[in-house]
Order: C-alpha cells, then sequence, then structure tokens
C-alpha cells in the first residue's frame, strides 16, 4: 500500500477537505441511522487535534447535477453535531462564494458540512474544473469514503491530484483489512458467497476461485449451481440460464485447487413465509412441488469445518433466505462459528455489503468479526479484483 494517512500530513492550521459518506436514511427528516456518521468521528477528532480546520464533502441521494432541495445535506447536520458533540457549521453550495465565505471564517476547533458535491454535474462527470474549484478551499485532501472510492467522481478522484493527499482513519481502516483479508491473507484462505444470483456476481466468483483456498457457495446462487450439476431444485430460485456459466466457474475452481463448498442438504418448503412448514432432506431430495430456503444442518457442519481449518475469511452474502425464520438458521450459524473463531484469536474475519451485514447482525455475529466493511458496491469490487478509482488517486 503505497497511500500516505493523516499521520503522514503536516495538518497544523491548514485546511483539510475531508471526503465522507454521510449518505444516511432519513424519514421525516430525522436520520434513522448514524452508522456512517459514527464511522467517521476519528479522522473528523484527528485532524482537530493536529491543529486542522476539517471541511467535509459528501453527497447525499443522487439528484443528477440538479439543485434538490430534500438533498439538501442540512438534513444531516443535526446528526453530525449530536455525533460530534459540538457545532458544526453549514454552507449552501460546495464551491463559490457561500463555500470561501464559510472557509475564510473558520476558526481554530471548527468543522464545516459544504452542501452536497452532486448538486453540481461536475461531480459525477469527474470534471477537472469542478475538481479544482473545490482544490481552492483547502491545503490538504483526505478520503475517509471508501464506499465512494469505486466512482471515478470529482471529489473522490480529480481533487486527490490536485492537492497532497492521504487517507483518513475509516479509509485506511478498510484499506489495512482488505489487504489483510484478500491482498497478503494467511491462509488457509475461505470465502463465503451468498445471495439470490449467480449473474450479479460473476466477476466475483470469477476472481475468488483463483485466490482463495476454498469457497462456500450459499443463498439462491447455490441452487443455479446445484441444477448445473443436473441436480433437481424443484420450485426453487435458480438461474437455469446460468448453467455452462456455473460449470466453467466449476471447472476453474478445480484447475485452480480452490475447493467448492455446496450444499449437501436442504431445507425445503412449499411457501416462503414466517414458520412455513418445511423439512431438511439430502440435496437430490427436493420434492418438485418445494424450493430450498436454507441449507441444511449437515452443510453447517461441513462449512464449520472447513472455518476451523481456515486463517482468513471474506464474506459477502447470506446462506438462505435469512430475513424470515426459520430459513436463517444456517447463516445464523455459520456467523457465529466464524464470531466465536475470530473472538478466539484464531481466525481473521472481514464481512461487508449491504445484506451480509444485516445478516451478521441479526445472528449477533458482527461484533467479533475482525472488520466489517460499511461499503456496498466499493467492497464488491474490491473483492471482483477491480481497480477502485479513489483509492488508485491516493496511491499516486
Amino acid at each position: 500500500m503505497t497511500w500516505k494517512t493523516l499521520d503522514d500530513m503536516e495538518l497544523d492550521g491548514k485546511v483539510v477537505l475531508t471526503r465522507v459518506d454521510i449518505n444516511v436514511p432519513v424519514e421525516n427528516g430525522q436520520v434513522t441511522d448514524d452508522t456512517r456518521i459514527q464511522r467517521i468521528l476519528p479522522t473528523i477528532r484527528d485532524i482537530l487535534a493536529a491543529g486542522g480546520k476539517p471541511v467535509l464533502l459528501a453527497h447525499f441521494g443522487r439528484p443528477k447535477g440538479q439543485r434538490v432541495p430534500d438533498m439538501s445535506l442540512s438534513v444531516v447536520r443535526p446528526a453530525l453535531e449530536v455525533a460530534l458533540g459540538s457545532p458544526v457549521k453549514f454552507a449552501e453550495d460546495c464551491i463559490g462564494g457561500p463555500a470561501k465565505k464559510a472557509v475564510a471564517a473558520l476558526q481554530s476547533g471548527d468543522v464545516l458540512l459544504l452542501e452536497n458535491t452532486r448538486f453540481h454535474e461536475g461531480e459525477t462527470k469527474n470534471d477537472g474544473s469542478f475538481a479544482a474549484s473545490l482544490a481552492a478551499l483547502g491545503n490538504v485532501y483526505c478520503n475517509d469514503a471508501f464506499s465512494a472510492a469505486h466512482r471515478a467522481h470529482a471529489s473522490t478522484e480529480a481533487l486527490a491530484r490536485l492537492l497532497p493527499s492521504c487517507a483518513g482513519r475509516l479509509m485506511q481502516a478498510e484499506l489495512s483489512a482488505l489487504e489483510a483479508a484478500l491482498g497478503a491473507p494467511e491462509r488457509p484462505l475461505v470465502a463465503v458467497v451468498g445471495g439470490a444470483k449467480v449473474s450479479t456476481k460473476l466477476d466475483l466468483l470469477g476472481n475468488l476461485v483463483g485466490r482463495v483456498n476454498a469457497l462456500v457457495i450459499g443463498g439462491g446462487m447455490a441452487n443455479t449451481f446445484l441444477a448445473a450439476q443436473g441436480i433437481d431444485v424443484g420450485k426453487s430460485l435458480a438461474e437455469h440460464d446460468m448453467a455452462d456459466t456455473a460449470r466453467a466457474i466449476l471447472e476453474k475452481a478445480e484447475d485452480k485447487g480452490c475447493q467448492i463448498v455446496l450444499p449437501s442438504d436442504v431445507v425445503v418448503a412449499r411457501e416462503f413465509a414466517a414458520g412455513a412448514e418445511n423439512e431438511v432432506v439430502a440435496v437430490n431430495a427436493c420434492p418438485s412441488d418445494a424450493m430450498i430456503l436454507d441449507a441444511g444442518p449437515a452443510t453447517v457442519a461441513r462449512i464449520a469445518e472447513v472455518f476451523e481449518q481456515a486463517k482468513t475469511l471474506i464474506w459477502n452474502g447470506p446462506l438462505g433466505a435469512f430475513e424470515i425464520e426459520p430459513f436463517d438458521a444456517a447463516t445464523n450459524a455459520a456467523a457465529q462459528k466464524a464470531a466465536q473463531l475470530s473472538a478466539a484469536g484464531s481466525l481473521v474475519s472481514v464481512a461487508g455489503g449491504g445484506d451480509t451485514v444485516a445478516a451478521l447482525n441479526k445472528a449477533d455475529a458482527a461484533k467479533d468479526f475482525t472488520y466489517i466493511s460499511t461499503a456496498g458496491g466499493a467492497f464488491l469490487e474490491w473483492m471482483e479484483g477491480k481497480e477502485l478509482p479513489g483509492v488508485a488517486a491516493l496511491s499516486e
């Protein structure tokens, strides 16, 4: 890793343009989940402690280059003030007169939030002149928005090339965790990939089979792999048109020495509803009028064995229809096993993606994982082996 951190920068008296992700859920004018706000607090506090003046750059929603009042970052400001425990100043634009005036008025200890960068079409177009207008406001650039690092936008990519640049604490933590998990991991390295569709995770599966020692496949995508091997999956969610692709992935895994773990037993039901009548059957005994909604206990025991032999685990996606009981059992049990091994210090576990975080929280396992990424698309693209523009710009 060639990027700098806040520790490498001279911040005293400097205006630090800090790209954050505070694109948080809001209902009736109130922030309903402040997780992303909490995750940026260490960066803001460290800049202040070093004598710097944090000026926060962020997007909110998708206003598509228009000034949309409902997408003003002013709605996030009260929650940010509560989390920080101090006032946050606000500028009604992120460039031009309002921004310049607000920056010029900053005193030591002040924090300034600029209006939604996406109110300008130059943001998503990664426009050089828009980036230059942002750069004119500060002395140092700090990117603390890993979750937006897969976008080549002006405030994530072009701006990094115009000022002395570094990673914030959240970005630093994400990159360090990901490097430990896939860059230079302790082996054996295991990946869990679940979710509904193979088609949405083709790049991911293709990259992982060449890099991990074992790959656990769950959820609806496991059904596609089972069907591709000639197993009748009844009325289960499966992409039968992806059979050739699934077989090609299995062949690549065999060539690369990657062990694929698919269900050996499954939980089936006639309806997808909470508490629906269900039974555990062998993987090749799914009734034609039933659907597979979870992995069975023998499969969970096999996954636990794989985890016990592993040193590093990357997790993206649930093993079954975890939203509805009792079809959350396999995900819960596997997550709790990974958490137990992580807490004991025998496993480095990194997880990310929206459904994944929800599933691990539901299993009460997230707190013991080594690292939980709050990034969705960026985490996935990183797992797919793609270069993230926001990270690449910091490295140059």
